[in-house]
C-alpha cells in the first residue's frame, strides 16, 4: 500500500489525490494525516523538508513534492495518462508550473497573515505575491484548454489552485475571471474528485 502524508487542506495533496482517481489507483493510496508545524512528527524522517504531500513507497523509500508523486503515479499506471507522452507533454507540464507558482504565491501570502502580527506584515512583499497571483490567472484565463481536451495534470493543478483561492482567500478571484469560473465549474462536473477531495477549513 502507498500512503500518502498529507493533510486536507493540502491543494497540492489534493491534486496527488486527483491524479490517483483518475488514474484508477485509489484503492492502492492511503492518506495518512500529517501536521507540519509538529516538531514530533514523523515526517520530519520522512521528508527532510518537512512538506507535504509525501509519498511513501511500498519498499520504504518517499518521494516529494507532488510533481514528482504525480509523475511516479502515472508512470505506475502505464504512463502518458494524467501526464501526457510527446510534445504535448510541455504545454500541460507549463501549465501545472503555472498553477503551483499560483499557489506558492498564495501560501506566502496565508503564511505571513499565520506568523506575523499584523503590525509586522509587509504590504510590498504581499502585494509582490498578489502581482504573481494576478498576473497567473490572467494567462490562465488566456489559456484556457479546451472543453475536450483529455484531463491532463496542468488542469489537475489548475482546479486546485483556484479551489485554494476559494477556501483561503474567498474566491475574489471570480469577479475578474469568469471565464476561468467557467473553465473550473466543467472541470468539477469532468472530475468528480475535485468536489470528493473539497476541504472546508
Amino acid at each position: 500500500m502507498l500512503v500518502l502524508r498529507s493533510s486536507p487542506a493540502s491543494p497540492f495533496g489534493r491534486k496527488v489525490k486527483i491524479a490517483a482517481d483518475l488514474l484508477g489507483l485509489t484503492d492502492r493510496l492511503k492518506v495518512d494525516f500529517a501536521d507540519t508545524m509538529d516538531p514530533n512528527e514523523r515526517l520530519r524522517h520522512e521528508n527532510p523538508l518537512g512538506k507535504i504531500p509525501t509519498l511513501i513507497l511500498e519498499n520504504g523509500e518517499t518521494l516529494y513534492d507532488s510533481r514528482v508523486i504525480v509523475e511516479y503515479l502515472d508512470w505506475l499506471a502505464g504512463g502518458g495518462k494524467v501526464i501526457p507522452a510527446g510534445e504535448a507533454r510541455f504545454p500541460a507540464l507549463r501549465q501545472q508550473a503555472l498553477a503551483d507558482g499560483i499557489l506558492d504565491a498564495a501560501l506566502l501570502q496565508v503564511y505571513e497573515g499565520r506568523w506575523r502580527s499584523e503590525d509586522r506584515r509587509e504590504a510590498a512583499w504581499l502585494a509582490h505575491q498578489a502581482g504573481k497571483i494576478d498576473r497567473g490567472l490572467a494567462v490562465a484565463e488566456e489559456k484556457l484548454s479546451r472543453p475536450d481536451e483529455l484531463i491532463h495534470v496542468g488542469q489537475i493543478a489548475q482546479a486546485c489552485a483556484l479551489g485554494y483561492l476559494d477556501l483561503r482567500m474567498g474566491g475574489r478571484w471570480r469577479e475578474r475571471y469568469p471565464r476561468l469560473v467557467a473553465w473550473l465549474d466543467d472541470f468539477a462536473k469532468r472530475v468528480p474528485a475535485f468536489e470528493r477531495t473539497r476541504a472546508t477549513s
